[in-house]
């Protein structure tokens, strides 16, 4: 079995560590942008619900800018349900690239406990 040279186990090791960063860094992000888009779609789903709950014919709005326009009913429903599903996508999304980050870091970190436990002993 050849044996590496320092450097290039170093120039490995380095880069191995790299790697697990990196995945560390985008799975925190991940979760963080995961976990703001569960607190959007709650929100939408409250109102959502509200909505639901009014009289058929109560006046509805929606914010554009800094001025408020007459929305029908069930185009507003509409819309929200197409919002709510986009982040129902998006969560799914970050969630499969959550798993996927989670197994490259932990990938990662198995490559380096073995490099060390098989390291000949000094």
């Amino acid at each position: 079995m050849a044996t590496l040279s320092d450097d290039t186990l170093r120039k490995i090791l380095v880069q191995i560590q790299q790697t697990a960063i990196q995945s560390q860094r985008a799975l925190n992000i991940s979760v963080q942008q995961t976990t703001a888009k569960e607190r959007e779609r709650r929100i939408l789903q409250l109102t959502i619900d509200e909505i639901g709950g009014m009289k058929g014919d109560v006046n509805l709005y929606k914010g554009v800018g800094k001025m408020f326009m007459h929305v029908p009913r069930d185009v507003m429903e509409e819309d929200l349900k197409k919002q709510e599903k986009e982040l129902t996508d998006d969560i799914n999304s970050l969630n499969k690239k959550s798993k996927y980050l989670e197994k490259q870091f932990n990938d990662a970190q198995n490559q380096l406990r073995d490099i060390f436990h098989h390291a000949p002993k000094q």
